[in-house]
């Protein structure tokens, strides 16, 4: 039932025209966040965390005006199988394509390094559609037949989902081929899989995958982001080069660029703090000895 259901809003919303499924969408958004009050927590605890000197209003704005982009992204996403390279540029436009262009010609692959920001279900959709598809690294879904519609949807365009477990092997395949891996790695990590890193002034578990497959295979990295600019009434797709930093210690250079990544990715969401998934548990992991920091 969840699949046909899931199947079906997909369905109308990409046959009814785009700005309609937008408008909808919206709707939608707007419902979730009136109706799924637990989310709403988690957002607002998280904002607090990030931004405590900003008064309740300006959380519960920021938390709305990301709960209007998810609304837009599902629109977006239902709207993917009429996209092609003929009208994707209505839908979003490259900058800082020559960031990309120099590390794909080092010819070792690129690690196109990304979170839950913006629309990033479009980054590598688009990204394809311009000529230049690329893998994915996806968790999979607990319910598979919509695992495999939204892998279908995903994958219009010419990329290739990676599955989490088959991380390390898929990724360096991808790389001796030349080709490019998108990594989301703003996500929560249990304590076994991940190592903690500064995020916002907290302790963050975080994944060190992304930089040790670009330290065994010297991958160049750029840090892509999806960002929607209301004076274009369009996304952007912007590619930022991001530098190794170096040390004789392996595991010290792991770490080192693990926070370099998450550094990164700060500096976005403050610029742009209604694009980031607050909605998620980011630090549900604590170090040993730490209490838990979510009442919930």
């Amino acid at each position: 039932m969840e699949y046909f259901g899931a199947r079906a809003l997909l369905g109308f919303l990409g046959w009814v025209p785009h700005r309609l499924a937008r408008a909808l969408g919206a709707v939608l958004a707007t419902g979730c966040y009136f109706l799924w009050p637990r989310l709403r927590r988690v957002g607002l605890f998280n904002l607090r965390m990030a931004f405590p000197d900003w008064t309740d209003r300006q959380r519960r704005r920021t938390l709305f005006r990301l709960f209007q982009h998810f609304g837009r992204m599902l629109a977006d996403f239902a709207f993917f199988p009429r996209l092609n390279r003929s009208n994707i540029d209505r839908l979003i436009v490259y900058e800082g394509f020559e960031h990309f262009e120099r590390a794909r010609s080092a010819g070792k692959g690129v690690l196109f390094l990304t979170a839950h920001f913006g629309n990033w279900e479009l980054s590598s959709f688009a990204h394809g559609l311009y000529g230049y598809p690329c893998h994915f690294v996806v968790r999979q879904l607990d319910n598979p037949l919509i695992d495999a519609l939204v892998n279908r949807y995903r994958s219009l365009s010419g990329g290739r989902p990676i599955e989490k477990r088959d991380f390390a092997f898929q990724t360096l395949r991808a790389f001796q081929c030349g080709e490019a891996v998108g990594i989301l790695m703003d996500q929560n990590m249990l304590g076994s899989e991940g190592i903690f890193v500064d995020f916002f002034g907290r302790s963050a578990s975080t994944t060190p995958g992304p930089a040790r497959v670009a330290r065994k295979t010297g991958v160049p990295i750029v840090l892509g982001l999806v960002i929607y600019d209301h004076r274009l009434g369009k996304y952007r797709l912007r590619f930022e080069p991001v530098e190794w930093i170096r040390s004789d210690d392996p595991d010290d250079e792991i770490r080192a660029n693990t926070q370099n990544f998450t550094r990164l990715i700060e500096e976005a969401v403050r610029r742009y703090p209604d694009h980031w998934l607050w909605v998620h548990r980011r630090w549900k992991t604590r170090p040993p000895g730490e209490p838990p920091l979510y009442p919930l």
